[in-house]
């Protein structure tokens, strides 16, 4: 938590990295193993497409925004969850009306690193590769998993230089 008790995924945003003590919190997530690359976005519309009415349904409430969490470094495919975080746990895995399944998940719990990167998505190669390397210049290790937070939704209106993705990690 930062320091006036706000969830770090509703502070900042963070200019520099800052190193914060993350609390575990509940998820409602679709996941992707060995997914392609280059279809991440489909990944996406999916998956919150289905998300918001499964929510309803299950009187469950969004906290934060949207996230992409991954469990390996990313090449051609990725492994990761995309979702939400939600007020309290999902109990069991959900298959929505368009065919999606939604399971409970968790944002981890633990010290971490978070910088948010302001600009367009084209941007966020270059800043990972920043921001790991000033973790690891401030004497410290990432570990895994790491993940995204979409703090500004994305939408076709959205002026790509407005945008904020908090970037985050895992210290080991």
């Amino acid at each position: 938590m930062t320091t006036d008790d706000t969830p770090y995924f509703l502070a900042g945003p963070y200019t520099e990295i800052a190193f914060l003590d993350a609390p575990e919190v509940p998820t409602v997530v679709g996941t992707f193993t060995d997914y392609p690359m280059a279809n991440m976005a489909e990944a996406f519309d999916s998956t919150f497409t289905a998300l918001f009415p499964v929510l309803g349904e299950q009187g469950i409430r969004p906290v934060g925004p949207g996230f992409s969490l991954h469990t390996r470094m990313p090449a051609d495919t990725v492994d990761m969850e995309v979702g939400i975080p939600v007020d309290r746990a999902l109990q069991d895995s959900v298959t929505s009306g368009s065919g999606v399944t939604l399971r409970p998940s968790r944002l981890p719990a633990g010290r971490v690193a978070i910088v948010s990167h302001l600009g367009s998505y084209d941007g966020l190669g270059e800043a990972w590769g920043t921001f790991i390397q000033g973790v690891a210049d401030a004497g410290h290790s990432p570990a895994l998993p790491f993940w995204e937070i979409y703090v500004t939704e994305p939408s076709p209106e959205a002026d790509p230089a407005s945008m904020r993705t908090d970037l985050v990690t895992l210290l080991g």
